[in-house]
């Protein structure tokens, strides 16, 4: 090991859909997070971990912070997202190219009540054509704040990341490893095939119909040809439940089938997937059955 070994938590934090789980994904090399297009699809504080000779960066991915508090699972991942600000070394604010609104401001705010340093990472311009456009946006938010650095990348095309592992590397600082360096996450592989089911109920149902589902692994076995993983799918009413399964079991057998590939490159080897749907009625509003589903701010 380098003899200046750097170790650090560096939270990643915006409002909700700005590419917070694709950045750590990429900077980690492997898929830690899910990733949707839909807001709210990251329900947890997760780690995302990279070692190298000369350093150990922790990525936190929080949920995004929102407005609503309508549920207790609102609140806990509002509070998540906070507490994984509070106790980073450093703070990744992402925000989207040309689109700054009140959200964005929201969070900024939160930010700035804290005594955090805080990179401003301009996400998505590989969506903008003319990158002429970058730089009086960039100007304007270089005013909001006394921001270390401001790093325009795309995420999902890896483009720009070096220049923010440029700027967060020397602000980390100078400690011992905290996790074995082959360790990419905090993670159980249980949660982690939980997610990867989450993911295809939001990429495929409608709506608001993934917002009212979670996912609980009953079983995850090695069998003799693979593994053996139950799952039981979560919905808030009887309505859902009925979208959930589909026409015949038509949906569900969608989902699983998306989730039984995903499931096999996760684990290495083929996977009997079992999938069940019951219903919980607002289980998002009833503090002791969202912690009882592995709802946590840890």
């Amino acid at each position: 090991m380098a003899e200046e070994f750097r170790c650090g938590f560096v939270a990643l934090v915006g409002r909700p859909n700005v590419g917070k789980s694709t950045l750590l994904n990429r900077l980690v090399g492997q898929k830690i997070s899910i990733v949707t297009p839909k807001a709210q699809t990251t329900r947890h504080r997760i780690l995302g971990i990279v070692t190298r000779s000369d350093f150990q960066l922790i990525l936190v991915d929080t949920p995004g912070l929102h407005r609503s508090d309508a549920s207790y699972l609102n609140r806990l991942m509002n509070q998540a997202a906070i507490a994984g600000l509070d106790d980073a070394d450093l703070v990744l604010f992402m925000t989207e190219a040309l689109r700054w609104n009140e959200r964005d401001q929201r969070v900024l705010e939160i930010l700035k009540s804290r005594d955090r340093d805080i990179v401003l990472v301009i996400n998505k311009i590989d969506q903008i054509r003319d990158k002429q456009e970058l730089l009086p946006f960039i100007e304007t938010l270089s005013k909001k704040a006394d921001f270390v650095a401001i790093v325009p990348v795309s995420a999902r095309k890896s483009i720009g990341l070096d220049g923010l592992s440029a700027e967060i590397l020397p602000r980390l600082p100078i400690s011992p490893a905290l996790f074995d360096s082959e360790q990419l996450t905090d993670r159980s592989r249980e949660f982690r095939a939980a997610e990867i089911i989450r993911e295809k109920l939001m990429l495929m149902l409608q709506e608001e119909v993934p917002y009212g589902t979670t996912v609980q692994i009953e079983r995850f076995e090695k069998g003799g040809k693979g593994y053996v993983i139950s799952a039981l799918v979560w919905v808030a009413r009887a309505g859902q439940k009925k979208i959930v399964i589909g026409s015949k079991g038509s949906m569900m057998k969608k989902i699983g089938e998306a989730a039984r590939r995903d499931l096999k490159r996760f684990v290495g080897e083929p996977v009997h997937l079992e999938l069940w749907v019951k219903v919980k009625e607002k289980w998002a509003d009833n503090e002791m059955v969202v912690k009882s589903m592995g709802y946590e701010l840890s």
